[in-house]
This record gives C-alpha cells, structure tokens and sequence, in this order.
C-alpha cells in the first residue's frame, strides 16, 4: 500500500503548476517565437516604409546596399539583444529570483511593442532597430529563465514534459505571427504596425497574473534559505501538505552545492568536474542553431515556389509548415518521459540531418526530373517535424537537468551565448554562403546534424526521471574516467559532495 501511494504521490499536474506553466511559457517563450517570424511578411512594407522616411528627412532615397544593410541590422539586432539577454541571466535570476527576473523582464517587452506600434506615426525607423534589440533582450532572458523556473518548479516525473512547453509556446508563437501576418489580415499599409506591437500583450498578461504563482521553491530553500516560504510554495505546486521527502532532496543537493560554493561563468569554464557537461550543452545549443532551421525557414519560400506553388499562396503553405512544428513539439511533450531525451535529440538530428541530404540532392537535379520539386516539399516539412521533435525543446531542458543549483544560472549564460550567437551568425553569413553554394548549402547544415548526433550517441547520457543528484554522479563518473582504469570504476561512486572537494 506504502509504495502505491508513493506511485501517486510522484508529482501530477496541480491547477498552480499547470496555470504557473502556461503563464510563464504564454508570457514569455511566446514573445520569442513571435518575434523571430513576425519581421518576415511585413518585409518589403517596411522596407518601402525606411526609403520614404530617409527620403522625407533629406529628398533622397536610401542606396540598394545600405537598404539591405538597415534591413539586416534590423532582423539582426534581435539575436544580438539575445545574446545580451543571455548574460544578464545569472545577476538577474540570483538577486530577483526566477519569477521575479520574468516579471522584470516584461519591461523588455512592453516598451519596445510601444515604440514599434507608434514606429510609422512617429516616422522613425530607428525606433524599429532599438525595439528589436529590446526585444531581443526580452527572448535571450525568457529562453533561459523560463526553462530554469518550471524544470525547479516541476516534479521529476514531469520535469521533461513541462521542460519542453516553453519550445511549444515558441513554436505557437512563430505560428501566431505567420498567421497575422497573412496579408488580408495585418502585413499590409496600415497594419504592420499593429503586427509589431502585438507583442506586448502577452507580456502586459502575465505582468497581471504571474504575480500570483509561487516562486521556484528551490530558489527560496536554497538561496534564500527561507525554508518556511519552500514549503508553503511546494504545498501549492503539489497539492498536498507532506513536501518533507522534497524538501530533503532539495538539502541534499544544497549540502553537495556548499562544497562548489556559487560557480560563475569562469570557474565553469575551468572546473574538471563540470567539464562534459560544459562540453554537452555547447555542442548541443551550437548544434541546435547551425543544424540549420533558420536557413530551412529562409530557402522555405523559393522551394514552394519551384515545385509550383502560386506565390500568393505561399504564405499559406509557410503556415502549414508552421502548424506541423507546433502538432511535432505537443507530441513531443508527450513522449520526452516515454521515450527519454537521448532518444528524441538522436532521432531528431538523424532526421534532420537525412532530411538536408536528400534536399541538397533534389535541389541540385530539380530542373532535370519533374518530380523533384515535391521531394524537397517533403524534405522541409520532414526537417521541421526532426528539428521538432528533439533539436528544439531538449537543449534547454538539459541544461535544467545535468547542472545543479549553483552551476545552473551559468551554465544557462553560456549555454544561451553559445545559441544566440550562433542565430546571429547564421542570420548574418547565410545570405552569402546560399550566394556562393546555392542548393549544396545545406550539406554544411547536414555535416553538423551527424557531428551532433555522433556526439549524442557517444557521450550524452538519459536524464529521464532521475533527480538532479543522480545526474550528477553520471557525470562525476565520466569526468574522472579518463585518470580511473576502468576496473576501479567502482571507486567513482562517491556522493558529488566528495567527489566535488
């Protein structure tokens, strides 16, 4: 009977950790997709709005190349503002909390939807370039912290379903903005604005009602040392009075934690003991950006266009495209604690990284074989559902996952440095390698799938329903295997408070 009950206590889905997810996610992770598609209908209407507003100002009109250059920075600056985002992510989440750095973080939201709103009356086209920095910093906060408070909020059992919702609201996120940005709807004279601006209200939402959820009972217990606050805000989360059990594995790996001390960027980098993991989430965040997905979203238009589609109508072929990630991340949602996160990131990259061979090959003979055209379709739409399904939702998930508290804010920093940056590069250098390589571009993208996959398959290992603890003595494990012979391997399984002196 003891152990039935303990089956069902493993932790369900409360109204508080269910509402506290979804405002979290809808607030912030939402913003993020949002705002990485919603530049791309409305294009050519705000390029025209930048010539007419440079030509108001001095009767000139802007040159081709410095057009190009004011629209790159544009779509740019948002990565950029990514990466700053990213960096301020452990100050932020150590002094206001977890909760508190996303409440903070709506000003990176609401200000810049604003001035973008008012961006056309205003007759300023700077106001568009600083407001997509802001926004920016506004995703580069949310993609980390929002996986960092619900992995600490979540119990194990379901810690991989909702590590993976912040992916899901992305990804409704770029469909919402496809969607609006259909041009009936607002990618036309007087509604780009609006489009721009909408990003404020689900931020101008959990500004309301976040306040009302508990903060990350971890953070409270751990650094806060505010035991009383832990326990009234994990009663809340589970639904019941009895959080003794929890609240000991939370001091358990505060007592391995006092050994480490508080672990910045740089003592990260250096420490031997925190080495693969360091290693894992750099290959797998570099992995996720240079697998090529923005460039797949980029080449999308041109493909539907070859194999026949109207150009009016590709908008709503990209929409379709949008709607198949969205289906993909609820299943994995679904299947990240059935099947575990080493399998999803192994299928995931293998199909993506088949999904860019196949396409190099039918983009390359689409002019001799008539079919051709249709096997690329297929390959986008395969790609999306790979990406989908393990390259987009697991990176961050794991980051939560295999980093313990004092580590955790860091890891997050370089983890989400690594992913913007590598955004901003594949925003900045696509253009000129799809210049210089045409259809044979994504044999790049398909060279770091297998890499990726290679190194999954070899050194990542499955983090499924095991406490942070355990995690960190897989990794104590292999950080020393290389000075231990393998027949002491035994010797290694010490509890990491000793393991980490």
């Amino acid at each position: 009977m003891e152990q039935r009950d303990t089956i069902k206590r493993e932790g369900r889905l409360t109204p508080v950790l269910a509402l506290a997810t979804l405002i979290a996610a809808f607030g912030s992770s939402f913003q993020y997709g949002y705002n990485v598609a919603v530049i791309n209908s409305p294009a050519k209407l705000m390029k025209a709005f930048y010539n007419e507003t440079y030509y108001d100002r001095i009767n000139e009109y802007i040159s081709e190349f410095s057009l190009t250059l004011l629209w790159s920075v544009s779509v740019s600056m948002f990565p950029f503002g990514g990466f700053l985002g990213s960096l301020m992510v452990g100050p932020l989440v150590n002094k206001l909390g977890r909760k508190g750095t996303l409440l903070f973080n709506n000003i990176f939201s609401i200000v810049p939807a604003i001035l973008m709103g008012c961006s056309e009356v205003a007759r300023s086209f700077e106001m568009i370039i600083v407001s997509r920095l802001l926004v920016g910093i506004c995703a580069g906060l949310s993609s980390n912290v929002v996986p960092m408070y619900l992995g600490e909020l979540a119990p194990k059992n379901l810690r991989g379903a909702l590590g993976v919702v912040p992916q899901l609201f992305i990804t409704v996120g770029i469909l919402v903005a496809q969607i609006l940005g259909l041009r009936s709807l607002l990618a036309n004279e007087e509604g780009w604005p609006i489009l721009l601006g909408v990003t404020g209200v689900p931020a101008a939402l959990q500004l309301l009602l976040l306040p009302f959820f508990p903060e990350s009972p971890r953070y409270l217990l751990i650094q806060k040392k505010d035991e009383a606050a832990a326990k009234n805000a994990l009663r809340r989360l589970r639904g019941w009075d009895d959080v003794d059990a929890e609240t000991e594995e939370m001091r358990e790996e505060d007592k391995a934690e006092k050994a480490a001390g508080f672990i910045s960027v740089l003592q990260l980098l250096r420490k031997r003991s925190l080495r693969w993991q360091l290693i894992t989430i750099v290959v797998l965040m570099g992995g996720q950006q240079l697998s090529g997905v923005n460039a797949i979203y980029y080449y999308a238009d041109q493909i539907y266009l070859s194999a026949g589609v109207r150009a009016q109508d590709v908008q709503y072929v990209t929409v379709g495209t949008g709607a198949v990630n969205v289906l993909m991340t609820v299943c994995a949602v679904f299947v990240v604690e059935l099947l575990g996160r080493r399998v999803l990131l192994l299928l995931g990259f293998s199909i993506c990284c088949t999904a860019c061979c196949v396409l190099t090959a039918a983009l390359a003979l689409q002019d001799t074989v008539s079919w051709m055209p249709y096997v690329s379709i297929a390959c986008i739409i395969s790609y999306v559902i790979g990406h989908a399904l393990g390259p987009s939702p697991i990176p961050a998930l794991l980051i939560t996952e295999i980093f313990l508290q004092s580590s955790r804010p860091s890891a997050y920093m370089v983890g989400g440095s690594v992913h913007w940056l590598s955004n901003f590069t594949v925003g900045l250098i696509f253009p000129f390698i799809q210049v210089g390589l045409g259809a044979y571009s994504f044999i790049i993208f398909a060279v770091i799938c297998l890499l990726t996959t290679i190194y999954t398959f070899l050194v990542v290992p499955e983090t499924k329903s095991k406490t942070f603890i355990e995690i960190s003595q897989i990794f104590s494990k292999m950080n020393k295997v290389s000075e231990v012979h393998p027949e002491k391997e035994e010797l290694k399984d010490f509890p990491p408070s000793t393991a980490r002196l």
